[in-house]
């Protein structure tokens, strides 16, 4: 008795003949016994199957580009996408995730190659996937769309063979076009057109045999117009790694900017830069080109003169593509450049003298009107000096102000897609209570409010942030006055940068999946009466004692900081061990200052010893612990006591190491000592009457780094 058996298996059948003599009730004992003869046929896999298979064999197959499965015949991974008209649907490709595209180019298309090796490397990649023929695609161009068949693929060339489907089915745009000029033209072009002007067309029994011809052709298409620069293969630093040098910070930038990640401002800096620096090498190569390199003419001289400029033009927009495209870099530097501040100054008073009010509304009642001419104009605005302007934009309003301009925004919902920049000294007020005055912004790529003016005031508002990646606020220079406003934040909630001060008083902050208030070394910060809750800390006080930067004064009295993730107070410092390893000789006063700082607070050098991990560079965080003193020289409620006492203590000790810092700093550059004052009252001005209730790591931290 003979008995074939079909196995399929990721697209490959094998056919086992099994003959046996034995009757049938020995059956199971013949499935048990090894046959005799066994014939096995595996059908040839195409390449592009096999090389995915083997990436599924090795157990990674989070790529996104498989779909293989255990059935007979494989079904299609990619999506249709349905074309209007009468021309065929083609392979849904340009949604691709940005893991897709990094797998792509990393493990198949460039893997380590150079620059210089970018060419080889991809036909290699294409011939390994791309079926070589009898597959339909459109051929798009600026002026028309058309259904032809391929029948041939030179990879080296990036191009294919194709003939013209008939009858023909085309779709044009503002022009006539005939079969027989469709024809006529195929010729001209010997039947070759490129590959990235093709669309694989969607087969309708869904076999799946063109999904990765489809993606091959995306990932070149994609390639080609977002990753590679015509003049990366002339790179200097050519030797290194091609795909970490250039394509990853590149195809992260891409997606950056396509989830609203990147300042549009800094977009469209990228963008001008990039078109200009192909400008420039265009002009760079064209010279180039015509110089004669024997030839000492006056004419080849000037023009290797021009050659020098142009090429150092191109190297120094180079480097600032560069600047942009690295992540770290973007923020840390170029993210500088186009905060806003820079390009935009303050304009000062009107030259014609004379102050405008700037009234906001979408629209108004006669009521309204009446009550706000009688309620605000009339009592503080009926002089001559000034004149009343509308606006139906809170932004643009704030544009239009020159210093001393006072903007009004009438209650309603006002959303915005770009960022408040104050860069005069100007007063924005509410007409209303905060909930009836609400300005909402949804883009992602730009900070909400920016204050670079020297006295700013905003009164009465309610900033609500939605899908945010830039604090909610940054004070970045001059004072910035807040009152009676409510801040619902996305990311970070208010930042003061050094050299800036904040006044916050009276407001409500929420939602910050960061700090609520971010305090930099230098600034002045005064908080009165805040409620700051449900962020992942309360207010976070940055590099305390980090080098010479100048210390912060802080106020804080009868703030109610409650429901915070993380610690109602953290301070971000250095370890002891920027302090204890400056080559200076103790004296009394740093002996005194040492044995009152032991007295406060628990050093930091022995938590370090208590963890057995005083060696690493590990960041720890620090619970102050509330000392004897603390705990029975007040008769204040203890949850509204305790923090304000731990932070108190942790100030004062911060303070002295400060203090001794710049001390010892002094003395090895040779200058006159610093004052002996042993509690420097710099960086503390006040704190008393908070309360903090329900903080998940408690009222204040220290985290060391």
């Amino acid at each position: 008795m003979s008995e074939e058996l079909v196995c399929s298996r990721n697209s490959v059948e094998i056919v086992l003949t099994l003959t046996c003599e034995d009757p049938p009730n020995n059956h199971e004992h013949n499935v048990n016994q090894q046959p005799e003869r066994e014939q096995e046929t595996v059908c040839n896999e195409t390449r592009h199957k096999e090389l995915f298979q083997t990436e599924e064999e090795d157990g990674d197959d989070d790529s996104g580009t498989h779909y293989l499965n255990s059935d007979e015949r494989p079904c299609t991974h990619l999506q249709r996408a349905e074309r209007p008209g009468k021309l065929p649907d083609t392979f849904q490709t340009d949604h691709l995730l940005y893991y897709e595209r990094f797998k792509a180019y990393q493990d198949y298309m460039l893997g380590d190659c150079k620059a210089s090796e970018v060419e080889a490397f991809t036909a290699e990649y294409l011939e390994k996937i791309v079926e070589p023929c009898d597959w339909q695609a459109i051929w798009h161009t600026d002026v028309f769309d058309v259904l032809v068949e391929v029948v041939d693929v030179d990879c080296k060339e990036l191009k294919a063979k194709v003939e013209l489907v008939l009858p023909m089915e085309c779709e044009t745009r503002g022009c006539d076009l005939t079969e027989e000029s469709m024809k006529a033209l195929l010729e001209a072009t010997l039947h070759k057109v490129p590959l990235l002007k093709l669309s694989v067309v969607y087969d309708d029994d869904e076999s799946g045999d063109f999904d990765q011809t489809a993606l091959a052709l995306e990932h070149l298409r994609f390639f080609y117009k977002h990753i590679w620069r015509k003049w990366d293969e002339e790179d200097e630093d050519d030797d290194f790694d091609y795909f970490v040098r250039c394509v990853e910070p590149r195809l992260r930038l891409y997606y950056d900017i396509l989830e609203d990640r990147v300042p549009a401002g800094l977009v469209a800096e990228y963008n001008s830069t990039l078109a200009l620096c192909s400008e420039k090498f265009q002009e760079f190569s064209s010279l180039r080109s015509g110089l004669d390199s024997d030839s000492e003419s006056e004419q080849d001289n000037a023009s290797m003169v021009e050659g020098l400029r142009l090429y150092g033009q191109l190297e120094a927009l180079k480097r600032k593509l560069r600047i942009i495209e690295n992540p770290l870099l973007r923020y840390v530097l170029g993210y500088k450049v186009n905060s806003g501040q820079q390009s935009c100054r303050a304009k000062g008073p009107r030259p014609a003298g004379g102050r405008v009010v700037h009234l906001v509304s979408a629209s108004a009642t006669v009521q309204q009107l009446q009550s706000l001419i009688t309620d605000k104009l009339m009592p503080h605005y009926s002089s001559e000096e000034f004149e009343v302007q509308f606006h139906s934009d809170p932004v643009l309003a704030v544009n239009a102000c020159n210093e001393g301009d006072v903007v009004i925004v009438c209650p309603g919902l006002y959303s915005i897609t770009s960022s408040i920049s104050i860069v005069d000294s100007i007063e924005v007020e509410g007409y209303g209570l905060p909930d009836e005055v609400v300005i909402e912004k949804r883009n992602k790529g730009d900070a909400f409010v920016e204050s670079t003016g020297a006295n700013v005031k905003l009164l009465n508002l309610k900033f609500i942030q939605r899908d945010a990646i830039e604090g909610i606020l940054c004070v970045r220079q001059g004072k910035l006055e807040m009152e009676n406003c409510v801040m619902q934040c996305e990311t970070t909630g208010v930042i003061v940068r050094s050299a800036a001060q904040l006044c916050m008083n009276m407001c409500d902050l929420y939602g910050s999946k960061g700090a609520g208030v971010e305090i930099y070394p230098g600034s002045v910060c005064s908080l009165v009466g805040n409620g700051i809750h449900h962020c992942k800390e309360g207010i976070l006080i940055k590099d305390f004692a980090d080098e010479l930067d100048a210390m912060p004064k802080i106020t804080m009295v009868n703030n109610m900081i409650h429901n915070n993730q993380g610690y109602g107070v953290i301070l971000v410092k250095p370890g002891d061990a920027t302090v204890e390893d400056l080559p200076v000789e103790p004296n009394a006063a740093d002996e005194k200052e040492r044995e009152f700082e032991d007295t406060g607070v628990q050093s930091e050098a022995d938590i370090y010893d208590d963890d057995g991990c005083g060696g690493d560079d590990v960041p720890v965080i620090v619970v102050e612990e509330e000392c004897p003193a603390i705990k029975h020289g007040h008769s204040g409620p203890p949850d509204f006591t305790e923090g304000n006492d731990a932070i108190k203590q942790e100030l004062v000790a911060t303070s002295a190491k400060k203090h001794r810092l710049q001390k010892s700093r002094s003395k090895a550059l040779g200058a006159m000592q610093a004052d002996e004052n042993l509690l420097s009252q710099e960086m503390f001005i006040s704190i008393h009457g908070n309360q903090f209730k329900h903080n998940g790591n408690g009222s204040f931290g220290t985290f060391l780094y």
